[in-house]
Formats: C-alpha cells, structure tokens, sequence
C-alpha cells in the first residue's frame, strides 16, 4: 500500500486503532477480527510493544490491502527502516524527527510525524507529509486543537493521546481527519471479542454521527 492509499484509507476510515504493550500477532490479530467486524481496518502496531514487527506482517499476511497496517512509536531512522523493510503502510511517531519523516517518505510511505505546538506543525508539514499526529491532544483538549487548527487549517490532523469515544466524536467535529485509539478502544490485550466489538462499536458510531 504506497502512502496515498494509506492516507486515502485513514482519511475515510477516520479511525486508527494503536495496539501497544501486549499484543503478540495472536492477540492482535484476534483483536483485528473484532474490529474489522465493526468496520475499523487501520492499525498502528507500537514499537514498544510485544513481536511488533511481527504482528504487523501477521496483520498484513491476513488482510492484505483490507487493512491498513502500520508502525507507531518510531523513534529513530533505524526503527523506522526496520518497519518499513517489513512492509508498513504507514509510519507514526510521538515526536517530529526529521529522519523519521524523510526515510518514510524516500519509500513513499505515509509518515505522521507527531507535533504539539502551532511552531512543530509548521516544520514537519514544510517537509511533505500529508497528515500530521496531535500528541497528546487528548490531555489538552479540544479547545487547544480548535485553536491551533484555526491558522493551520491547510494541514491534516490526526489526533492521538489520552482519547475516548467523547472526545473523538468532538475532534473530528472540530476538523480532525482521524483519531488515533489506543487503550480505550482495545484495552491491554486481555479484553475478549465482545467488550472489543462494544468499544468499537460505540467509537464508530460517535465518529459516524458527525457526517462527511
């Protein structure tokens, strides 16, 4: 999946669901199951996680191009070559490091380097990436974004951090693209399918009340 479709995927999908701490490939991809079924196909492994590289091509060997399967918590060229090498659709990480976002897009894959200030968003988005990550928007609420998205409402936003259905539903009215879900949505990896397809359930249909 080259970056315009990754993007084209998250952007009409609206909903990227993180998997960090312990999420084997057999875990996240019982995980997957349960949210492909309510219609969530974008998935971000954590660098910090458990086998994340091979969770991530478990992913991509059940779904192929059904899902849009890529690596968070990139936190150096080396971490983001290593995903990319093992097929990534996409690359996203905390902070805005500039060899983080010029590796992706040399393989033209879609980076989201993250940024937290009107001054990050500014430098990362003069490099070329289509969507930039919000960290961590959801400790400093939808008033902080609505302010920094005013000015720089050229750029696309993924917001991430500290997230739930609420606030989701409120970003993506504010003018988000998508919202990264992390331990609200699919928990620590114990959860079973059916809380699973409740969260999901419950996050799709606050996003699919704002409308196009």
């Amino acid at each position: 999946m080259n970056a315009e479709s990754a993007l084209q995927t998250i952007t009409s999908t609206r909903i990227v669901a993180g998997m960090r701490g312990n999420f084997p490939p057999d875990v996240a991809l019982r995980a997957s199951q349960a949210l492909m079924g309510e219609g969530i196909r974008c998935f971000e492994m954590l660098m910090n996680s458990q086998q994340p590289i091979a969770a991530m091509q478990a992913l991509k060997a059940e779904y192929g191009d059904e899902a849009c399967v890529g690596m968070g918590t990139a936190l150096s060229a080396e971490a983001a070559r290593q995903a990319l090498d093992a097929g990534a659709d996409f690359i996203v990480s905390p902070a805005f490091q500039p060899e983080v976002v010029q590796a992706a897009l040399d393989s033209d894959v879609l980076v989201a380097p993250g940024v937290a200030t009107p001054t990050e968003a500014v430098a990362a988005w003069a490099m070329g990436p289509p969507l930039l990550k919000l960290f961590p928007i959801g400790a400093l609420g939808v008033d902080y974004f609505a302010a920094i998205f005013g000015p720089l409402g050229h750029m696309r936003f993924m917001c991430n951090g500290a997230m739930n259905d609420q606030n989701a539903r409120e970003l993506i009215q504010a003018g988000a693209v998508a919202v990264g879900m992390g331990g609200w949505l699919v928990g620590d990896g114990s959860w079973g399918k059916s809380r699973l397809r409740s969260r999901a359930r419950i996050l799709v249909n606050a996003v699919e009340s704002v409308g196009n």
